[in-house]
């Protein structure tokens, strides 16, 4: 596996080492750890999003022009 690092999250990783006294390792994954829970969430409600245009006539259009 190979990761690029911006040059910006470079610095702000060496810099929250510092502040936060956390290795390198810590950070990244605790990050990730948020990314993965947001994109997660994002799907979940896209989902469901998509699941409620395909379910969104009421009875009477559901039922329209069905002879029983």
């Amino acid at each position: 596996m190979k990761i690029t690092i911006t040059d910006d999250n470079l610095q702000n990783l060496e810099a929250f080492t510092q502040i936060l006294k956390k290795d390198e390792s810590t950070i990244i994954n605790e990050a990730l750890e948020l990314y993965f829970q947001e994109e997660q969430k994002k799907l979940l409600e896209k989902n469901i999003a998509d699941e409620n245009a395909l379910t969104n006539l009421d009875f009477d259009e559901f039922w329209d022009g069905v002879d029983l």
